[in-house]
């Protein structure tokens, strides 16, 4: 269950400005990529588990050990059903800018790539130029238009979608001991629902958004750029 902030003019911007490009027809030209991450914790088994057969269900020791964690960023161009899973060891400023670097190559023909995020301090020009220096950061974040979802508003990221369909599919209640099988595990999941295509059908608009939430198009001041 999503608990809404309260609303007041900087919210709804940034609301009606993410639901916006949420409600553009696909364009190869002009894509839109939802991105978030998700923290792994990272569990061994302490004894071999029992595994399943004829007349026996499987079984596991309660008991485990724990390896640490490690980070996820998930990210989804919904209409395209384009997906990238990408496990790092933690979510630190050069792994997003790594992450970032390797969707923005899976654009080389993109007018600008439409991606969303939240206010995260490492989302920013900066993650990319300390990392790829001024020349080549700067020219990564210029191929970006960037639509930050307000602050309380993340259920408005499709990314967290997807993030829930990685738990589901990928993740299960498996125990994954180490990245490097995380890794493995997230490439074959990615393959997997690349192959198939998997969409994500947005249903929530900017004429819905002003029936809940009982506002007006014009009853906030939209800043300028």
């Amino acid at each position: 269950m999503w608990c809404v902030a309260e609303l007041n003019p900087e919210y709804i911007e940034k609301m009606e400005d993410v639901l916006a490009v949420y409600e553009k027809p696909y364009s190869a030209a002009e894509p839109v990529v939802c991105i978030d991450e998700k923290p792994v914790t990272l569990h061994a088994e302490v004894r071999p588990p029992i595994p399943l057969a004829p007349g026996k269900i499987a079984k596991r020791d309660n008991e485990y050990e724990r390896r640490g964690t490690a980070n996820v960023f998930c990210a989804v161009e919904p209409k395209a059903g384009r997906h990238f899973t990408l496990p790092t060891p933690n979510r630190s400023a050069p792994e997003f800018a790594q992450a970032l670097g390797t969707i923005v190559d899976h654009y080389p023909f993109a007018r600008t790539i439409h991606l969303v995020m939240d206010n995260l301090n490492i989302h920013c020009r900066k993650t990319l130029t300390e990392y790829f220096g001024e020349q080549e950061g700067g020219y990564l974040w210029d191929r970006l238009t960037v639509h930050y979802t307000p602050t309380h508003g993340s259920w408005l990221n499709q990314a967290e979608i997807e993030i829930s369909l990685f738990a589901r599919q990928c993740l299960g209640r498996r125990r994954i001991p180490s990245l490097a099988v995380l890794q493995r595990e997230a490439r074959a999941w990615n393959r997997r629902i690349n192959r198939d295509r998997v969409k994500i059908n947005w249903q929530f608009t900017r004429k819905k958004a002003r029936v809940k939430f009982h506002y007006k198009s014009n009853s906030f001041k939209r800043s300028k750029t």
